[in-house]
């Protein structure tokens, strides 16, 4: 076998490419370097929100449903206000924030992200501030027969704005998988009917004065799933696989009548000032998708 002659790293990297570093005349101490953020004159327009997007760090959770805490991935959104006669904002310091927060102990309740939305607008120096997360939730469930354990998940967005002359606005929103079985199929077939996965989001904003409850993750997922055919499950024997069918058989939902029975109990949820609802099932003997969209403000 040959030997082959390979010359050192540095003289590699300079083979492939790699040069030497320029010498330039720029300022490299921070204290020297020209902050344009910060130049000040008038920009026409004040910005309602700037800052950084799509930004995962580690969040923890809290739940009433086993697993009662769990370690999950959160997507941010941070962003301030600008005034007009600001050119831009600093955004290296809204992960440094964010960092502090999560060294403190940062939770997924409403409780202890407004402290992280709070001290973006203090820190930044604005009038308004918001965040938004979003993550996935697991939770337990037992087979209805045979009671057997797995974890299920549905995807949760919280968002949060501060202002200092307005207030707090609060929102979630929440992404769940159910079953829809077609009330029409039934009506005309000698033999069964035909069922599909619906895909259902709620999003909802708190009342003024009012604030989300602790468990509203299972309060808005049991009035999602409550109102379907069925609810999905991770695990299934025959047994339950029986009790799952018949009991979608004797509740057959459109997806008309699902999104109106879940408004039905979001209006009747005090703590609700507006809802948005989506429902989409996805048919299993048409090409096609069933779609309806509802929206409500008390």
């Amino acid at each position: 076998m040959n030997k082959l002659n390979i010359p050192s790293k540095k003289e590699r990297h300079r083979y492939f490419g790699s040069v030497e570093p320029l010498i330039g005349d720029k300022p490299t101490n921070k204290e020297d370097m020209k902050d344009l953020q910060n130049t000040e004159q008038d920009y026409f327009f004040k910005i309602d929100q700037v800052g950084v997007k799509n930004l995962t760090y580690p969040v923890k959770i809290t739940s009433s449903i086993a697993p009662f805490e769990q370690h999950s991935v959160g997507n941010f959104t941070l962003t301030t206000g600008l005034y007009r006669e600001h050119k831009g904002i600093n955004m290296s310091r809204l992960p440094e924030i964010l960092h502090e927060c999560y060294q403190e102990g940062l939770q997924m309740e409403f409780s202890s992200l407004k402290d992280l939305t709070k001290r973006l607008a203090e820190k930044m120096k604005q009038e308004s501030s918001t965040i938004q997360v979003a993550f996935p939730w697991f939770f337990e469930r037992k087979s209805p027969q045979m009671q057997l354990s797995g974890l299920m998940k549905a995807d949760v967005e919280l968002e949060l704005r501060f202002d200092v002359k307005a207030g707090w606005t609060e929102k979630v929103k929440m992404t769940a998988l159910t079953t829809t079985l077609c009330p029409c199929s039934k009506e005309i077939s000698e033999y069964s009917a035909h069922n599909q996965r619906g895909v259902v989001t709620v999003e909802v904003e708190t009342a003024p004065g009012e604030y989300f409850p602790q468990n509203f993750k299972e309060i808005l997922l049991d009035i999602m799933e409550s109102n379907a055919s069925a609810k999905l499950h991770p695990v299934l024997k025959r047994p339950d696989e029986k009790k799952v069918t018949e009991q979608a058989y004797e509740n057959p939902r459109f997806v008309e009548d699902l999104i109106r029975l879940i408004a039905a109990d979001l209006y009747l949820t005090d703590w609700v000032k507006a809802f948005t609802i989506e429902c989409r099932s996805e048919e299993s003997i048409h090409q096609h998708d069933a779609y309806a969209k509802l929206k409500y403000q008390k």
